[in-house]
């Protein structure tokens, strides 16, 4: 009886602690650009480039008993998804959007300038997050250069360690406001026009 609920105890105080270790997640995010945006363009050609200048690939951790163990990423394929919603939005608004290395083309970049996920270290439960997104934009027509950085960010309260689906959501989102902010710019709009 004893040596059962030595067992009984010992799985107890296992369980407990694989409840408080994280392990790492990789997010499959899909940032949107989310405004309507109206033809303006007369298909002016603009060359796009999308890329990913943060420092470390790490947003940060799920926090934990072992916030180490616990990093959080995005996927390879977030780039690629990236490119392709600003390479929609150009066409929406009325750009023809051409390969690298057409003659007399404008050109946008967009680069991922940093992304965050900070989680609270100083307890073993993850009860909130701070998520952060920029993207700097630069837009170069034939006799002008603009540039900016859009930001957005949220903070989230949580009873539990949220999982893969749920960061990946909430990632997604504050990304889809930072990338639609870009195209709010009309400073952005002006310049590959010329």
């Amino acid at each position: 009886m004893l040596n059962r609920l030595a067992m009984l105890v010992v799985a107890g105080a296992a369980l407990v602690l694989v409840g408080c270790a994280h392990s790492p997640q990789q997010l499959n995010v899909q940032p949107q650009v989310q405004v309507p945006l109206n033809p303006v363009a007369s298909a002016q050609p603009v060359v796009v480039v999308v890329q990913d200048t943060r420092q470390s690939k790490v947003l940060g951790t799920r926090g934990g008993m072992y916030p180490n163990s616990s990093n959080i990423t995005i996927s390879d394929q977030a780039l690629p998804q990236i490119k392709q919603q600003v390479e929609q939005s150009l066409r929406q608004l009325g750009f023809n959007v051409v390969a690298e290395g057409t003659p007399n083309a404008n050109r946008l970049t967009v680069s991922l300038a940093e992304l965050r996920y900070q989680s609270p270290t100083s307890t073993t439960y993850v009860t909130e997050a701070d998520i952060g997104a920029t993207f700097a934009a630069e837009a170069r027509g034939m006799n002008k250069q603009y540039q900016g950085r859009y930001g957005a960010s949220a903070n989230h309260r949580f009873g539990y360690a949220p999982n893969q689906a749920t960061n990946t959501r909430l990632v997604t989102e504050v990304m889809s406001d930072a990338l639609t902010r870009v195209f709010r710019d009309p400073e952005i709009v002006r310049v590959l026009q010329q």
